[in-house]
């Protein structure tokens, strides 16, 4: 394969640059270019060595650097690699990298470096998945579950099962080829055994799901309530920021605001609407419908209300918006007179999901993040020994492999000959291999790697 070259690090202006190449060619390429303090063959060179020295060009120093060796197949490509660490300035890794490019090497694609490691055998497909996970990590909690499957725990549980799936296919073959040693009874009862708990397993990971959404992209939450009951106070309070314009004027929110935040290791998908009322013209309504709309996909709505008011008409449509959600009802402006409080009987049906709050002086939002943690108890739900999924493409996969199960079950229930049951578990074993990427097409190979920043 060819010698590629990139630059792994972020743009623009730091302390560290790092340009990566790998390849059979990459310690001629680099010798063209580097020269050492105390230069030695590349023989004579242990991987995982550093040394010291100059990027040149035409013997003019461009940089001082450290070059990190790594020898093939002992290295994150299973090739012959290094990595230039240079100053972080855009002009001179740039250079660097041009030098690299100029003396021999290619510009390697978006996810090249990972890809070599997939074909050169070092990690498998969901594993390559894991380290998108790992970089893209907006908590703590995400990136934990990203370095559990780099590690090969989701590989382990998917190997596990499909060599159970495959001690059953060699007893079909011995069955179809030797007929004469065929015991049905015994090879049916072990076909049967071996597709419950093999189901069972692929529906736990199935399960395991929507805990892995939530931790991936975070709770969808939904900030809902009457113009100027203090949505975008709430939003500005919880962010530690003016994210979101307040202002006297009612109906200040037209659309739809959205950020990221993470409360007490509990990723939240923030969504600040437009306040609902009876809409003024054709913009605001449009905010007001999709307000809605976004309410009803949320995993947890944040219906706030101005407590110095009586409840109206459009309160009581947020309420039972509310009502058939997972939800915390915010009685805001506590600073104030209330004339609504958290006995008031239409609030009977949120129990415990009640707080008094003030948005502008943040005064009880360690309760509404108290009330938040204890909702969606991630540590509950997420043990350490526990497999979560938080692919989709890997659920699509575990979802077909449980349909052919289900399949083989039935075949073999109506008493047909026992090589077509064979089929619908070479289904399966052909699903989990596609997670693990023994059986994914060369499109759904490179549309994964097409994901991956440059130089990873």
């Amino acid at each position: 394969m060819s010698t590629i070259a990139s630059i792994s690090t972020a743009p623009g202006i730091g302390g560290i640059g790092i340009i990566r190449m790998s390849g059979e060619n990459t310690f001629k390429v680099l010798d063209k270019i580097f020269r050492a303090k105390s230069p030695k063959n590349i023989e004579e060179i242990p991987g995982y060595t550093i040394k010291y020295g100059h990027i040149v060009d035409e013997e003019k120093n461009i940089d001082e650097v450290l070059v990190s060796y790594f020898k093939a197949p002992k290295s994150y490509t299973t090739e012959d690699m290094c990595e230039i660490n240079s100053h972080g300035g855009t002009v001179i890794m740039r250079k660097i990298l041009e030098l690299c490019l100029k003396n021999g090497a290619e510009l390697a694609e978006p996810g090249e470096f990972t890809k070599r490691a997939f074909l050169g055998g070092r990690i498998d497909l969901s594993q390559a998945e894991s380290i998108i996970d790992i970089i893209n990590a907006k908590s703590d909690r995400e990136a934990k579950e990203g370095i559990k499957q780099l590690e090969g725990f989701l590989s382990e549980k998917i190997n596990e099962i499909k060599n159970d799936l495959l001690e059953i296919m060699t007893n079909i073959e011995v069955s179809i080829d030797y007929p004469e040693y065929d015991t049905p009874d015994i090879t049916n009862n072990d076909i049967l055994s071996t597709i419950e708990k093999s189901r069972i397993k692929l529906e736990n990971l199935k399960k395991s799901f929507d805990n892995g959404k939530i931790i991936r992209q975070g709770i969808k939450t939904v900030i809902i309530g009457k113009p100027n009951a203090g949505k975008s106070s709430l939003l500005n309070a919880i962010l530690k920021e003016d994210r979101a314009i307040v202002t006297e004027i009612e109906g200040t929110t037209r659309d739809t605001i959205e950020e990221f935040v993470t409360i007490n290791g509990i990723p939240l998908n923030l969504i600040d609407t437009a306040g609902i009322r009876e809409a003024k013209d054709e913009v605001e309504m449009i905010g007001i419908e999709k307000s809605k709309k976004l309410a009803e996909s949320a995993d947890l709505i944040i219906a706030i209300f101005d407590s110095s008011k009586d409840f109206s008409k459009e309160d009581l449509e947020i309420l039972e918006i509310a009502k058939n959600k997972k939800s915390i009802i915010i009685l805001n402006k506590i600073d104030l007179e209330q004339k609504i409080t958290a006995e008031n009987p239409k609030l009977e049906v949120f129990d415990k999901n009640v707080i008094n709050l003030s948005a502008k002086n943040k005064i009880g939002l360690e309760t509404l993040f108290k009330r938040i943690t204890d909702m969606f108890n991630l540590d509950e739900i997420n043990l350490d020994n526990d497999i979560v999924i938080t692919n989709e493409r890997h659920k699509n996969l575990i979802s077909k492999a449980i349909e052919n199960l289900n399949k083989a079950e039935n075949i073999l229930k109506d008493g047909m000959p026992v090589d077509i049951i064979a089929i619908s578990l070479k289904d399966v074993l052909a699903n989990l291999g596609a997670i693990t990427g023994e059986e994914a097409g060369e499109e759904i190979i490179n549309e994964i790697f097409a994901r991956f920043c440059l130089g990873k």
